[in-house]
């Protein structure tokens, strides 16, 4: 089992930044992509960003690239989100997930996921 838990969430204007982090505990001795995901109110969880476990492969959603970062420290079992040039539309609960293998995009593949952050851009 793995155990996924996310920080950084929080309250910013559009244009602030954020960075959330994912950290991994349990077994983690394999190698394991991860995914964010967000869910706004009323919307289904929707793809965000994932990466590989080396880390040379990484997927952004249209509606991110350019402004968040995904990068991975797998020495702490921690994987970053750097969100810049933040928008109201980027509020959501931002949920990671970890499965074996290599990344992918659909939600259904990941098998472990965080309990979720909050991330609110005001207007």
């Amino acid at each position: 089992q793995v155990q996924l838990v996310e920080s950084g969430g929080g309250l910013v204007q559009a244009g602030d930044s954020l960075r959330l982090s994912c950290t991994a505990s349990g077994r983690t001795g394999s190698s394991y992509a991860v995914g964010w995901f967000r869910q706004a109110p009323g919307k289904e969880r929707e793809f965000v960003v994932a990466i590989s476990w080396s880390g040379s492969n990484t997927y952004y959603a249209d509606s991110v690239k350019g402004r968040f970062t995904i990068s991975r420290d797998n020495a702490k079992n921690t994987v970053f989100l750097q969100m810049n040039s933040l928008i109201p539309e980027d509020t959501a609960v931002y949920y990671c997930a970890a499965r074996e293998g290599s990344s992918s995009t659909y939600e259904r593949t990941y098998k472990y996921w965080g309990q979720g952050t909050q991330v609110t851009v005001s207007s």
